[in-house]
């Protein structure tokens, strides 16, 4: 059982990063191998609409034709059995570098058939975790789930399975005296940090056990 894990936060050792970590380690208490890769150490580009993936009998029917620093990482993905990817939110969508990941993991995969199938050979479970500054409700007036939903309904298209997991009004800074701000008080987020960020770490690590345990 191989599971991988993408992190799509600049920060490799932040809220993101931790809670991917946290359910890699869930998987690990089930056995699986796992593995996280964190995206901002690659350069790669998003699609380039090259449709190579999508021509009849061409050597790259059904996968990414560019060649970069994510081609590696794309390779992977047939032989894995469980994939959760990770991203801060960012003005309600996730981070560039995710986004030009998910277009170049997914689209070689969609098939222009009707209804629209998937060329992934098997199915797998996913995941999306999802960190960002902003409450629960604020989320909700924000139109997130619009394209939180997406990425699920994708996800699931592709590989069979997605969920999402959410963690709310997280811990921005470590020192918030060095910067602008007066958006909430610093101290409640500290405490917010303290007591509720260990809940979803928590979370976490039974959404990787839960994927370790899909076999």
């Amino acid at each position: 059982m191989k599971v991988l894990a993408i992190n799509g936060s600049p920060r490799k050792k932040w809220n993101t990063a931790t809670l991917l970590q946290n359910a890699l380690d869930g998987a690990a208490s089930t056995g699986a191998e796992t593995e996280l890769v964190h995206l901002y150490d690659l350069t790669y580009t998003g699609c380039t609409s090259c449709f190579a993936c999508k021509q009849k009998g061409g050597k790259s029917y059904g996968k990414c034709a560019v060649q970069d620093g994510l081609t590696p990482v794309l390779e992977k993905i047939p032989d894995t059995d469980a994939l959760i990817l990770g991203s801060p939110l960012y003005f309600g969508t996730v981070t560039g570098m995710m986004r030009c990941f998910m277009e170049r993991l997914m689209f070689p995969y969609l098939a222009y058939t009707n209804p629209p199938g998937s060329l992934y050979k098997k199915k797998i479970r996913t995941a999306f975790v999802y960190t960002m500054n902003v409450s629960e409700q604020q989320m909700k007036d924000f139109q997130y789930p619009v394209h939180t939903g997406l990425n699920e309904q994708v996800l699931g298209r592709t590989f069979g399975h997605a969920e999402s997991l959410f963690s709310f009004e997280t811990l921005q800074f470590e020192d918030y005296s060095k910067v602008v701000f007066s958006y909430f008080d610093p101290e409640e987020r500290k405490e917010r940090h303290r007591t509720v960020f260990p809940q979803d770490c928590k979370r976490a690590f039974e959404l990787g056990a839960r994927l370790g345990n899909a076999r």
